[in-house]
């Protein structure tokens, strides 16, 4: 009797655990529907039109996208794939 009881409370832990994350989660994306889908109606019933989003992308992606790449140059001179003319070019071209 004890390990019939102790599997049905394990049973019981489980599914609550389950329930409580799936109910989070469910929440959670309902929110951010509820945000995506209030935006374009905000725009609507003001009449405006809605903001394209920006073109560029943030300056911190920039500059992490550019310093791989410096790396990646690094790493192809130092095997000698590349001169130091043409690692020298392509750094400023990089950097530009």
């Amino acid at each position: 009797m004890p390990g019939l009881l102790r599997g049905i409370a394990r049973t019981a832990v489980v599914a609550g655990t389950a329930t409580a994350v799936s109910n989070r989660v469910s929440r959670r994306q309902a929110g951010r529907w509820a945000q995506q889908d209030y935006e374009p109606q905000n725009y609507e019933q003001q009449g405006s039109v809605a903001q394209p989003p920006p073109a560029a992308q943030p300056v911190a992606d920039d500059m992490t996208a550019r310093m791989d790449q410096l790396k990646q140059l690094g790493e192809l001179k130092a095997q000698g794939i590349l001169t130091e003319d043409e690692f020298q070019e392509q750094k400023r071209r990089i950097l530009g």
